[in-house]
């Protein structure tokens, strides 16, 4: 494994422990050369290959890295951490992975991620559902940034959609 802090290809591993019911391997390595530590993630990969189906009918291979990418997007300036990003992309692959063997439609995964984003950030899921959604105008922005304000899910130290503190 390679350090994220050094570029060095030494590294010793200093604890492991398995996570999210046995399917990961979460470990802790330590720099041989920089002596800093940082934390892996192990998870098998799948033989059978899922395919997202697009909306215009194409498939492409289901890839988590592009999933985190997104999310990371929308969560660009918020106080969204990567552990609960993380957190949401575990939860939607389990949902996949239970619903799904080959081929998932790209509206499922979409409906999946709004649904727990909108629980931890306003902002962050209307920036998500501008692009998932794909809005045609600025009054599309508007109705549902008008329906998350008027039917929040997230809690009270949150600031509303507009920057005022909560009720």
């Amino acid at each position: 494994m390679q350090c994220p802090f050094c570029g060095q290809d030494d590294d010793k591993v200093v604890d492991s422990r398995s996570s999210e019911g046995g399917r990961v391997v979460r470990r802790r390595r330590q720099c041989l050369k920089c002596s800093r530590r940082y934390t892996t993630y192990e998870r098998a990969e799948s033989s059978v290959r899922l395919n997202v189906v697009k909306k215009d009918g194409s498939r492409e291979p289901y890839d988590r890295e592009k999933l985190i990418s997104g999310l990371q997007k929308a969560c660009y300036k918020r106080k969204v951490t990567d552990d609960q990003i993380r957190q949401i992309v575990d939860a939607t692959e389990e949902d996949i992975f239970k619903s799904f063997e080959k081929e998932v439609p790209s509206s499922f995964i979409g409906d999946a991620v709004s649904r727990r984003l909108r629980k931890v950030d306003d902002i962050a899921y209307v920036r998500f559902a501008s692009v998932y959604r794909n809005f045609s105008d600025l009054g599309d922005l508007i109705d549902e940034a008008t329906e998350v304000r008027q039917s929040p899910q997230v809690g009270p130290e949150q600031k509303d959609l507009f920057g005022r503190e909560k009720p």
